[in-house]
């Protein structure tokens, strides 16, 4: 039959999923058996590479049917769509591991503090890296990195930094009114902001000198997709982006132990946890935004990049919080002195670089050296 053979291929397109359920339950099924192994480290760290594959490789089958039904919504609701399907992945992995096992009171912080590092300055600076050594300097819609950023910044701010200078409680912790401000806060500054960017000022997410380059794009997906077969219906695509999501993240629960293991009988870094975790979900979109820096769609990089960390510490904070009140398990939001130098250095280069209307290949090259820093500062 004509119809057969895109039929297959689109079912075994979908491997990824497979290999989460099978994943998911072997490490269920097999709990006995793997306990033991995670005494050792090799075992530890080879267990913890195999989780790690298998989240990569069903985020990116994620990401694929995100971005179908991006393309389809247009912008600025699909870019919104693609940030909110991976950042509802990592919070939610986030909640499942924080609330699993030993308490791990600064796994949130860090994670959110890794988010920051690694879009921010880690592919963002790749971003304009690669966008500028192909084509010169490029443009975006200066008014949506605005946006993005006079939200960023404060959020950061109040969640990363000020409970280190906060009296009600000793070290960088916050009351309970303070932890259930910060909550309301921050999910009324993103719900906010989902109001400007998709009803008040939708034009200011959208870049006039791409409209030409996003239609080309979006036609030769579609041509691509048709031609391996990969066509389906929106709502295919949105069952897929739900199927995925589920087992992904009660996996995200089984590696909770594995990376424990990891980080006690290396002696590694405890940020190294909350650096995985983002370094996992974050990784599939942000390729995804490099690729659009490459084909000069500037705009679509600012707007995934920079939504991702607005999504990541807006929701994350008020569901890590829930949390730690509801469990009773400690929470640290509070950064160290050199992490919060690192984190005002950050966000005032990322404000004198959207301050201008074009981007370079300088830009980037600052961005990566920050990431540097950030690497070097979490192992030694």
């Amino acid at each position: 039959m004509p119809g057969t053979p895109s039929k297959f291929s689109a079912v075994l397109r979908e491997w990824p999923l497979a290999l989460v359920v099978v994943t998911l339950a072997a490490l269920i099924l097999g709990k006995g058996f793997v306990a033991p192994l995670l005494e050792s480290s090799i075992a530890a760290v080879f267990i913890l590479l195999v989780i790690c594959a298998v989240i990569l490789a069903a985020a990116v089958a994620t990401v694929r049917h995100a971005d179908v039904l991006a393309h389809r919504l247009g912008e600025p609701f699909g870019t919104l769509l693609l940030t909110l399907a991976i950042t509802g992945l990592e919070v939610a992995m986030v909640g499942f591991v924080m609330s699993t096992g030993d308490e791990k009171p600064t796994l949130a912080r860090d994670t959110m503090f890794a988010v920051v590092m690694l879009v921010l300055n880690g592919f963002m600076g790749l971003s304009l890296l690669l966008g500028g050594l192909r084509h010169n300097e490029q443009s975006y819609n200066l008014q949506s990195a605005n946006a993005f950023l006079i939200l960023i910044i404060p959020l950061t701010v109040l969640g990363l930094v000020l409970p280190n200078f906060t009296k009600s409680t000793s070290g960088p912790t916050l009351s309970t009114f303070q932890m259930v401000f910060l909550s309301i806060m921050s999910l009324a500054i993103y719900a906010i902001f989902m109001y400007v960017q998709n009803r008040r000022h939708k034009g200011f997410f959208v870049s006039p000198e791409e409209h030409a380059t996003e239609a080309a794009a979006a036609e030769h997906d579609h041509q691509q997709a048709a031609a391996v077969g990969a066509e389906r219906s929106t709502l295919f695509h949105s069952l897929m982006l739900g199927a995925y999501g589920l087992p992904l993240v009660m996996l995200a629960k089984q590696m909770s132990l594995p990376l424990e293991s990891m980080v006690e009988r290396l002696n590694a870094p405890i940020a190294l946890s909350g650096f995985i975790m983002a370094t996992l979900v974050l990784t599939p979109e942000s390729i995804a935004a490099v690729k659009a820096a490459r084909e000069n769609r500037l705009q679509r990089s600012v707007n995934v990049l920079l939504g991702s960390v607005l999504a990541s510490i807006g929701l994350t904070i008020p569901l890590v919080i829930t949390i730690s009140l509801v469990t009773g398990r400690g929470l640290t939001l509070g950064l160290e002195p050199a992490e919060m130098v690192l984190l005002a250095l950050t966000l005032f280069t990322a404000t004198l670089t959207f301050a201008l209307p074009r981007t370079n290949v300088l830009l980037g090259c600052v961005h990566l050296l920050l990431f540097g820093a950030y690497v070097m500062l979490m192992f030694d």
